[in-house]
């Protein structure tokens, strides 16, 4: 070759810096640069982050289990349908027949008011078609779906077709933009470590060690962390990825949500018997 037709350093370094990422990982470490050299803040990073991810994650991921599901019995009366709303402060409600596996529509609340306003009022008549989705569907295509159909709910079915959870539009979102106050999220100390239909457990990352010790039948120290979250950045020595799954004393977890300022919430597999203190395995 041509020593000539060579590219000079000047060309070799525009070649470098403009070179299009080849995979997910050179886009990450692209977008971090930019973070670093104040192109970016933290907000959109994670926003970004968020969007990549939800290609990665599976509805299973991030439902509302079967056991945490407010529905709303076919039988009952508007009052007392009513005063399930007033508790639990949804919009929106499964209604059921015989069981939770027997999902007849989806009641909005606001229908409600049509009973108490002294107008024809029919409870079937009233719902809305239930959409179902198997629990292996990937969350870019749910939120695509929702979006093209205006639902703002769905029912996961799983794989006997039984009735696994639900999942609601607001439960994507916030693996894109984070924590959104959601109506089905669990708030509550007692709810901050939830098991799922699997056996597995869903996990706050603020939960305190004490309680993760009492819940697994571990025993980590809080003398440097007071948290889960805190334990898991400790022993990885920096922030997580979402999705990235580590194993501490047996225990397997994944990280189902985390952005570049925190870890939000981690998906819990014991490998092992749990104490009975442990939340125990309830469905409905």
């Amino acid at each position: 070759m041509d020593p000539s037709s060579r590219p000079g350093l000047i060309e070799r370094l525009t070649a470098l810096l403009l070179r299009e990422p080849e995979d997910r990982e050179q886009l990450l470490e692209l977008l971090h640069g930019a973070f670093e050299r104040h192109l970016m803040d933290a907000d959109a990073l994670s926003i970004i982050e968020g969007a990549l991810s939800v290609a990665d994650m599976a509805v299973r991921d991030i439902m509302v289990p079967r056991a945490q599901m407010d529905v709303v019995d076919i039988k009952e009366t508007p009052e007392q349908i009513a005063e399930v709303v007033l508790e639990t402060a949804h919009s929106r409600f499964p209604a059921i027949g015989e069981s939770k596996d027997d999902v007849l529509g989806i009641l909005l609340a606001k229908d409600l008011l049509r009973y108490f306003a002294g107008k024809e009022f029919d409870l079937r008549d009233t719902l809305r078609p239930a959409i179902f989705i198997p629990e292996s569907k990937r969350l870019n295509v749910l939120l695509r779906e929702f979006r093209a159909s205006r639902n703002h709910m769905a029912i996961v079915v799983d794989e006997y077709g039984g009735v696994a959870g639900l999942v609601t539009i607001e439960d994507v979102l916030e693996q894109i933009v984070g924590d959104i106050e959601d109506e089905y999220d669990f708030d509550e100390t007692e709810d901050n470590i939830v098991r799922d239909n699997t056996g597995r457990y869903r996990v706050k990352a603020l939960t305190e060690i004490a309680d993760f010790n009492t819940a697994f039948a571990t025993e980590f120290s809080d003398e440097h962390f007071d948290t889960v979250g805190g334990l898991v950045i400790h022993h990885l020595g920096r922030l997580p990825k979402r999705n990235e799954v580590l194993t501490i004393d047996g225990l397997r977890m994944q990280v189902l949500r985390a952005d570049s300022r925190r870890v939000h919430t981690l998906l819990v597999d014991p490998q092992k018997d749990l104490p009975l203190s442990a939340p125990p395995a309830t469905g409905q």
